[in-house]
């Protein structure tokens, strides 16, 4: 079998990297990270929101090559089926595909306002309307997703797809000291203290490079 390998950018910056690494851990796939360098002008342009289409994280497996996540996702589960990656009842399914198309497509206002940044925290920051709306239309889901299924995820009591879709989002609203209510509070800290999110911090901290444009003073 050929070389498994997940392309990504830089942990402490890039939500889409997460995403993708995320959804391998969580399938259970083995595999080695390669890592573009700094100076690649691709990188610098996902990182700053500036390119149309984003070829990170990009999956190559079994000869196979995937740049999209939520075609990593639905990748994932052809080979993988076992995982439990999207939930098993099919109304709840295609509830977690809406969800997670959502926030692969959306949210423009909220991913310029409130860059992903794991090393830093902005308590007191000022979310203005834009991305105050967005922040209002992503706790919805998630009091929808966690009354209906009971949480501690999204759908029930293992993480699926829309977990790993909304998890830099749970980092955005951590590193930005984001108000929530009750629900979503206790949700994003059941975000933050998932092991594999633990796991990706822990290496995001070790990272010696950092970008100007992403670390202004707020």
């Amino acid at each position: 079998m050929a070389e498994t390998t997940l392309t990504i950018s830089s942990k402490n910056y890039s939500a889409w990297a997460l995403r993708g690494w995320l959804l391998c851990k969580m399938a259970g796939l083995r595999f080695e990270e390669v890592m573009l360098p700094w100076d690649d002008p691709s990188v610098r342009a996902e990182l700053l929101l500036l390119s149309p289409s984003f070829l990170v994280p990009r999956l190559f497996h079994d000869g196979i090559e995937i740049w999209d996540t939520l075609a990593i996702a639905e990748y994932l589960r052809e080979i993988r089926p076992r995982a439990g990656l999207f939930p098993a009842d099919p109304a709840a399914r295609a509830h977690c595909r809406a969800i997670s198309g959502e926030m692969h497509a959306g949210f423009a206002n909220l991913r310029s306002a409130l860059p992903m940044n794991l090393k830093a925290h902005y308590p007191g920051f000022k979310a203005w309307a834009g991305a105050q709306a967005d922040i209002d239309r992503i706790a919805s889901i998630w009091r929808t997703c966690l009354g209906a299924h009971g949480g501690p995820y999204l759908y029930g009591d293992q993480p699926t797809v829309a977990d790993a879709m909304y998890a830099p989002v749970a980092t955005r609203f951590t590193t930005y000291a984001v108000t929530l209510d009750p629900v979503c509070e206790d949700y994003r800290e059941t975000i933050m203290g998932w092991a594999l999110l633990q796991e990706w911090i822990e290496a995001a901290k070790a990272e010696p490079d950092e970008m100007e444009e992403l670390d202004v003073e707020f």
